[in-house]
């Protein structure tokens, strides 16, 4: 759904607000995939999204996980009770996470009530969105090369009231031993606002 549909009266309502951000979190999701080369190339396929060209995953176990994910992490927005989605990279071999995408999600003020002088244009949002990608996309730059087979495993801090899937567990917080940090950029609406960092393991050799 593009960006645009999700404006009502000039401005992007919470529900919306959800939609958006719930796409941007599935989207980037592959794309870290892809770049940091969890799954084969041809296990990916191009998709065109704000105005750029994404890696999606083609593979059917993991875009059938992402949905269930995606599904409920779309309602806990809508309702203001979700505030982190993070996805680790974790080796197979040690069950260690050796990186760690952290997203920081805020309800903003102007959606519990507080009037906004004025709704973010679609161009704005879309080169906000445009400008996390284009880090992720040159994240190799800096992050260390991944030399070992890996999964990734999504966690997903929601409220304590909020209503978890049977099949969904309680995990711990993944943290990468040893990390380096990098902030990235942020985007928001009109109802979320988005931050995104990575943390990596430090190279032995450099410490």
């Amino acid at each position: 759904m593009s960006v645009q549909t999700q404006l009502t009266k000039g401005k992007i309502n919470l529900k919306g607000s959800a939609r958006i951000v719930t796409e941007f979190f599935n989207f980037g999701i592959n794309s870290i995939l892809f770049q940091r080369g969890i799954y084969p190339v041809e296990d990916f396929e191009v998709k065109k999204k704000y105005g750029l060209d994404i890696w999606v995953s083609n593979d059917i176990s993991v875009t059938q996980y992402l949905k269930k994910i995606m599904d409920s992490v779309e309602e806990w927005l809508s309702l203001g009770m979700i505030n982190k989605l993070v996805l680790a990279v974790n080796s197979r071999e040690t069950r260690e996470t050796i990186e760690r995408w952290q997203f920081d999600i805020t309800v903003t003020e102007e959606s519990k009530g507080e009037e906004k002088p004025q709704a973010k244009s679609e161009k704005a949002l879309q080169m906000e969105i445009q400008a996390i990608f284009r880090q992720i996309a040159a994240s190799v730059s800096f992050l260390p090369i991944i030399d070992e087979k890996c999964t990734f495993n999504i966690l997903v801090y929601a409220d304590s009231d909020a209503e978890v899937p049977t099949t969904w567990t309680d995990s711990d917080p993944l943290h990468v031993k040893n990390a380096e940090q990098v902030r990235l950029r942020s985007f928001s609406t009109d109802a979320h606002r988005v931050e995104a960092m990575v943390a990596y393991r430090r190279d032995p050799d450099l410490c």
